[in-house]
């Protein structure tokens, strides 16, 4: 054993991302929801009935706007979802759905990279997702907007467009748990605490990304997000 104060090797960065009027926000994990728009639930084959679920991606799979993310491997349907960002401000366990949007200090537009057919396969086989999920370069994010306190949006156009073409256009209404029920419904299995960032789900229309595809999602309200995937 290393004596004590020493490390054994250089602690690694804490993973960050930009906040609208200057300063960062510090990344301490990705909570992401699964199956929380109905048409999405069905392109996918799933029951729309079935309440969401969560699985996390490492903190160092953040991508900031305007980056290049590279065409992972072991994929050959490599896929986008755009989704709205929660970023917590102040922990909480067992947060009232009506003191969620309190412990909300920021919004952003995400888009949760998948290798679909790795995360198909894991799904038959009973086992967990991180290898469709929880890759390097799979959390894109754009800059926080602070929400000053304001309530969480329970409308607004979500999309995303690949090469000028639209491939999910959709409305945050659409969603069957509202932000301030994913914060309460997180908060039940997780401590929340600052530094959690929380994708809230993805509408229909995901689809399929090649290299040298550019990837532009917008979330009305919050803000816009470009990637481009290279080789």
């Amino acid at each position: 054993m290393s004596a004590a104060g020493e490390c054994l090797v250089p602690p690694p960065p804490v993973p960050w991302v930009a906040v609208r009027g200057g300063g960062r926000y510090p990344v301490r994990r990705i909570y992401c929801v699964g199956r929380n728009y109905a048409e999405h639930i069905r392109e996918m084959g799933g029951d729309e009935r079935e309440p969401p679920f969560f699985f996390q991606k490492p903190a160092d799979a953040l991508v900031a706007d305007g980056a290049q993310v590279p065409y992972p491997a072991l994929t050959a349907d490599f896929q986008h979802e755009v989704e709205l960002v929660l970023a917590i401000g102040r922990g909480g366990s067992d947060i009232a759905r009506e003191r969620a949007h309190e412990h909300v200090v920021a919004l952003a537009v995400g888009v949760d990279l998948t290798r679909r057919d790795l995360q198909v396969a894991a799904r038959k086989a009973g086992r967990p997702w991180e290898t469709g999920k929880s890759f390097d370069h799979s959390a894109p994010c754009a800059e926080l907007v602070p929400t000053q306190g304001r309530a969480l949006p329970a409308a607004g156009r979500i999309g995303l467009r690949v090469n000028g073409q639209v491939r999910q256009d959709a409305d945050l209404s659409q969603m069957i748990w509202s932000a301030e029920e994913i914060v309460t419904q997180l908060s039940c299995q997780y401590r929340l605490e600052p530094g959690d960032l929380i994708y809230t789900g993805t509408p229909a229309g995901v689809g399929p990304l090649v290299r040298g595809d550019r990837v532009d999602a917008f979330c009305e309200g919050v803000g816009c997000l470009s990637i481009h995937i290279v080789g």
